[in-house]
Parts: structure tokens; C-alpha cells; sequence
């Protein structure tokens, strides 16, 4: 391009240009050059190795090199970024060989002048590998950081664990704070504590899935769809208004006995659409709908009541410190097209048996807590459960199940189709879902937020105090 704006005469385009810019190594000889790079750095420069730096993340496939290159196309800088462990990736990663070519670093003499703002090359490496890591699905980015770079990465976000040796020489350990798990949780929940005071009022339900009927073993849920994927997606829409009604009754150990609806649309067509899912749904599910109300001539809406019977309800507020956390998930399935790791779909290829057999599960093992995961996503949800309980929870980065192929940021902070979060004390609450996969992956402790805890022994704050607000059931 930059010859193209030359042949043109553009000479203001060519002087704009950046004076490099960042991208993934994806051939051998980019490679390659990033790697002579290093040699020539941390083995001739600054004597950190004898002969060479490489180990065995460079010949691990998983490993992502970005390498800044400047207008002529030579590499002046690059970083490497990869799992932690050499196992499954737990959504733990690692930076580390940050270099930069001695001509591209600090202040620039006048021979390097047309090389622009090379000095930057440094903090636009460790920016672009924290967007990576972050788009890859990490919820845990460390890097063990010679001491002179300490300040430069404060700078860039990131805060001192400790001090560590790497090849005899200081080095601190930083870390990335990564907050998906908070801003989603912020995004969809932080304020209904303000919003809805005073017009929760069943104690020991509050905040819950569903709420007890006063009088009465009847539970009821009422769950609404986001007014932008009913005009996008009618059918998968007409689809979850069922889907998260019943779940929402399962966490509360309720037997659901009918639906009703009420349907927003611009004519005839388009509700057919939706209400085409909503039947494939109640069919399925083998839940009746009872009656509802449709509006034509309107912008599109929907939310569904579901009605189910429990003689003893299960709260979501009903755990304690030293209860174990369970997520009992269906990891079958795939993502929604159109909806990669926001909305995992697992249940439209399920026969009537074995939703069912994921319905009842709650109600047969009656937990002391239970919650169905929401759009808080799993961490965000365990949150609302441990706020409703009380309390805070850890969860086990290495013992969450979760589908082959998802990443860890993404599973936990997407709708997965049907999941729940049980918690009760040890040894009980074991749940029999059918073809969920249940297993234990946490705790409740004492305090509040969550926090994931790594297999080094390290503990990372992913959401701090309590979700929505409205404190304990």
C-alpha cells in the first residue's frame, strides 16, 4: 500500500502512515526473525542464556507469537503468549520474551528518524497480546517481567504479584487484571438490588429463580427475552422463552405444569416465527401452554410465565461457608449460530427423556441451594448464589467441566443451555441429570465474590462483593 500512496504521489498518506504496526507471526521465516530477534537480545545483548532462549512453548502448537514489523517489513519487536500448563487449557496463559531491537528502543537518533515512534514498540506488544488473551477466553494473564520493566507495565494495567528469578537474574511476576466476569455481571445484574427494593417480599426467595405462591405448593417464574434476538432470531427466541422458564423452575425443584405467554409483534408472519419455536419448545419439554396474549401492530416483545409444583421448594439463598459447590451442565451440543460464545445450545437435539431427566434432577437430590445459571453467566451466577447465601465461593479453575473446543472466559460467562449451580455440605446433594455431566468444582467460604483457584495454588478475585444487591435471601 505504502508503494501504491508513493506511485500516487500521495506523500501526506505516506508520512501518516504508522511507523509500524502488530501482527501474528504465521509463517516460518516471521518466525524466524523474531527468534533471531530474541537471540541476539537475551543471549549476545544481555547475556541472560548461553547459545539460545528457546524451550519447549516454542515448539508447543498453542503458542502465539506477535511480532511488530516496521514500514520496510523488518521485525523490530515481538512477544509469545501461551497456556500455562502443558494439559487442557484452564484459561491460565503466560507472556513472556518481550523484545525489542536495540534501533527501536527509548529516544531515536536521527538515523532511525524515519522509523517515526518505534520507541512505543514495547507497550503496543504487551497491549496487543493482553486484546489476544483476553479474545482467546484467559480469565488469568501473568508474566514474569525483568525489573527495569516493572514500571512500564504498571503503566499498562497490570500490578506486582512478587519477585521471581528467571535464568539468575530478578525478575517480578505481574499479572493482567481481566475483568469479564465483573463487567458482565455489572452489565446485567448490578442494579436490581436499588431497582427492586420492596417489591420482593417472600423471605428466603429473594433474588431466587422462581418464587413460592404463598398458600399454596405452586411456584412461579417469569423470565422476558431480549427485544433484540426476538427481531433477530424469532424461532430460537420462541425456543428459550420456554427453555429458561423451566430451568428456572428446576433450580427451585418445581415439576412445571403449564405456561403462559405474551407475544409483541409486527404482524401475523412474524409472530408465527416465533410462536413456531415456542411450540417446538413445549412439545419437547412435554410443558402445555395454557393461554397468553398476542398484540400485532407493535415492536417485538416476549416473556413467558411458567407455573410448577413443589411442596418444598429449593432456595438459591440456602448455602453456607464449607458447602461444596456442584455445576451439574449438558455439554452436548454446540455454539448458536450467530451466537459463538455468548449462547451455548445443547437442548434442541435432546429427546423429551432426558430433559426431563435434567429438570427433575434438582427436586430428586434436593440440595440446600440451587440456582439455575442465568445470563450472569456460571461465575456470575455461583456470585448471586453465594450474595443470596451470605457469603462467597471459590471455584476450582482445573475441575469446571465444560464442552471440548470453549474457552474458559467463554464458558463461563455465556448461557449454556441448561446448567445449575448446587451447593450443599460435603458428601450430599450429588445430582443424577441424565446426560449432564455434574461434578463438584467449588466452595462456599466466608466473605463475599468469587474467586477462581489455579492448580499453583494461586487464588484471582473475579467478581468483588455481591452481584445484584440484594443481599442475602
Amino acid at each position: 500500500m505504502r508503494d501504491v500512496l508513493a506511485l500516487l504521489g500521495d506523500t501526506v498518506s505516506v508520512q501518516r502512515e504508522p511507523a509500524f504496526h502488530i501482527e501474528q507471526a504465521d509463517d516460518r521465516a516471521t518466525v524466524a526473525a523474531y527468534h533471531a530477534l530474541r537471540r541476539q537480545v537475551f543471549v549476545d545483548e544481555q547475556a541472560l542464556f548461553t547459545g539460545h532462549d528457546l524451550d519447549h512453548h516454542d515448539e508447543d502448537p498453542r503458542t502465539v507469537v506477535l511480532v511488530a514489523r516496521e514500514r520496510a517489513g523488518t521485525v523490530v519487536g515481538g512477544v509469545r503468549l501461551h497456556p500455562a500448563t502443558d494439559g487442557p487449557d484452564l484459561g491460565w496463559w503466560l507472556g513472556g520474551r518481550l523484545v525489542v531491537a536495540p534501533a527501536a528502543r527509548g529516544r531515536l537518533t536521527a538515523p532511525h528518524a524515519a522509523l517515526g515512534s518505534l520507541d512505543r514498540v514495547g507497550p503496543a506488544l504487551v497491549r496487543a497480546a493482553c486484546a489476544y488473551a483476553e479474545n482467546a477466553g484467559v480469565l488469568r494473564f501473568d508474566a514474569a517481567v525483568q525489573a527495569r520493566n516493572e514500571a512500564m507495565f504498571r503503566r499498562l494495567g497490570w500490578h506486582r504479584v512478587r519477585a521471581v528469578t528467571v535464568a539468575d537474574t530478578p525478575h517480578v511476576l505481574m499479572r493482567r487484571s481481566i475483568g469479564r466476569v465483573q463487567a458482565l455481571a455489572n452489565a446485567t445484574k448490578r442494579d436490581l438490588g436499588p431497582l427492586l427494593t420492596g417489591l420482593t417480599g417472600i423471605p428466603g426467595f429473594v433474588g431466587d429463580d422462581g418464587v413460592p405462591v404463598p398458600g399454596s405448593d405452586l411456584v412461579a417464574a417469569c423470565d422476558a427475552i431480549v427485544p433484540s434476538m426476538v427481531e433477530r432470531d424469532p424461532d430460537w427466541a420462541g425456543w428459550c422463552s420456554v427453555l429458561v422458564n423451566v430451568n428456572d423452575l428446576a433450580a427451585m425443584g418445581a415439576e412445571p405444569v403449564g405456561l403462559l405467554d405474551a407475544l409483541g409483534a409486527r404482524d401475523r408472519s412474524f409472530a408465527s416465527r416465533v410462536l413456531a419455536g415456542l411450540r417446538r419448545a413445549s412439545e419437547a419439554y412435554g410443558v402445555p401452554v395454557l393461554g397468553g396474549h398476542t398484540q400485532f401492530g407493535v415492536p417485538a416483545a416476549l416473556s413467558v410465565t411458567a407455573l410448577g409444583r413443589s411442596a418444598h421448594p429449593v432456595p438459591g439463598g440456602g448455602g453456607q461457608p464449607g458447602h461444596v459447590v456442584r455445576l451439574t451442565a449438558d455439554l452436548a451440543g454446540r455454539w448458536r449460530p450467530g451466537y459463538a460464545g455468548r449462547q451455548w445450545d445443547s437442548t434442541t437435539s435432546r429427546r423429551t427423556p432426558e430433559l426431563h431427566a435434567m429438570l427433575s434432577s434438582v427436586g430428586r437430590a434436593r440440595p440446600a441451594a440451587a440456582k439455575d445459571v442465568s445470563m450472569a453467566g456460571i461465575a456470575g451466577t455461583l456470585g448471586m448464589l453465594a450474595e443470596a447465601s451470605g457469603c462467597g465461593a471459590e471455584l476450582d479453575a482445573a475441575r469446571i467441566a465444560r464442552p471440548a473446543g470453549t474457552s474458559a472466559g467463554d464458558w463461563l460467562t455465556c448461557f449454556p443451555g441448561f446448567a445449575m449451580l448446587t451447593t450443599d455440605e460435603p458428601g450430599n446433594g450429588t445430582l443424577d441429570a441424565g446426560p449432564a455431566v455434574s461434578v463438584e468444582c467449588g466452595r462456599l467460604v466466608s466473605g463475599g465474590g468469587v474467586a477462581l483457584c489455579w492448580p499453583d495454588g494461586e487464588r484471582t478475585e473475579v467478581l468483588a462483593g455481591g452481584v445484584t444487591g440484594l443481599g442475602e435471601a
